[in-house]
């Protein structure tokens, strides 16, 4: 099994889920977050341009079935992509074993 963590825009957060059910994968969590990066965000305000690197985006982890690994980065790669500064990152890692709490069951079943 692995899990997947990706940073996208905020922006592109209901194209990723709407591609990502439409191949099969129902279960990620989210969350709001602000990073720094190289990308930086201007505002204005009253007429003043003030600069930040606070930038919001969306942390979504997911944890798959190995078969499921290549069309889950896959999609994300696709859909969020902008081709600018700032689309985010990808992270893979290994997960040792999952559990299921309500039924004490264990391993890639508890992902379906």
């Amino acid at each position: 099994m692995k899990k997947i963590d990706a940073i996208i825009r905020k922006s592109k957060y209901s194209e990723v889920k709407n591609a990502l059910h439409a191949k099969g994968i129902t279960f990620f969590t989210y969350w709001d977050v602000t990073g720094v990066g190289n990308e930086k965000q201007g505002h204005v305000y009253r007429g003043i341009a003030y600069s930040t690197s606070d930038i919001q985006r969306r942390y979504i982890s997911i944890v798959v079935n190995d078969d499921f690994e290549e069309v889950t980065i896959d999609t994300i790669l696709k859909v969020a992509y902008t081709g600018e500064v700032g689309d985010g990152k990808i992270f893979v890692s290994d997960v040792k074993e999952t559990y299921r709490i309500r039924t004490g069951e264990k391993g890639g079943a508890t992902l379906k």
